[in-house]
């Protein structure tokens, strides 16, 4: 049945690719949420009116979330490729998108990062103050607390968008299920491949948003 309905389709093959996208979108995402948190976190203390405000240092960091931020993902990928090579050794493949997928997304997450702490009652952050804490103590014992059901559906948007990514990245040579929907589908015609390749994307991204739904409303205490 499912021969005749897919003729083109090799399930290994497919698996194969299903598994690369897995691994980029978890690497990737394991590593934008460690920097995107680090410079949403620096972003928020050097604002204005906060704990070390720093003029000079939000806006040489603001300029470079902007910047990385707004390149299209695919150009981000050519300029990116001198630095792809010389880290990895080669443009091509599962682990020469990494670097890409990463300077692509954590500036994206450390504005939502940003975001997200802003929203935390300020009441909350004096409090602490008053009682002696230092800053590293506000930012582990308040911030990131308080700001947990955001920073959980925030980087729930980023995988789903790192997913997206990996698609792009796949059309050029980083493998995958956008390698397998381009070279394998659209480039032979096969339709069955394409729209396969399509359908297990969608399924990851549910499956994101599922679990990043569920972990945002166990965290949100209102």
């Amino acid at each position: 049945m499912l021969e005749a309905l897919f003729p083109h389709l090799q399930p290994g093959q497919l698996l194969d690719a299903a598994c690369e996208t897995l691994y980029m979108t978890a690497l990737a995402g394991l590593a934008t949420f460690l920097l995107g948190l680090a410079l949403g976190v620096i972003l928020f203390l050097t604002a204005r009116g906060q704990l070390l405000e720093s003029r000079p240092v939000y806006a040489l960091i603001s300029v470079l979330v902007n910047v990385f931020r707004s390149v299209p993902f695919i150009i981000l990928i050519v300029l990116l490729i001198p630095f792809t090579k010389s880290l990895i050794g080669t443009i091509l493949g599962a682990d020469a998108a990494l670097p890409a997928l990463i300077v692509g997304a954590a500036p994206f997450y450390a504005r939502l990062v940003e975001i997200g702490l802003r929203e935390v009652d300020k009441g909350v952050i004096e409090a602490a103050r008053s009682m002696g804490a230092n800053t590293s103590t506000i930012i582990l014992r308040v911030l990131l607390p308080e700001s947990s059901p955001a920073l959980i559906s925030g980087i729930t948007v980023t995988l789903i968008a790192l997913v997206s990514y990996t698609a792009m990245a796949g059309a050029i040579g980083a493998g995958g299920l956008g390698n397998l929907a381009y070279l394998e589908g659209f480039q032979r015609n096969h339709n069955d491949v394409t729209l396969v390749a399509t359908l297990v994307i969608l399924a990851i991204v549910f499956a994101v948003q599922f679990i990043g739904d569920m972990l945002t409303s166990i965290l949100d205490k209102r």
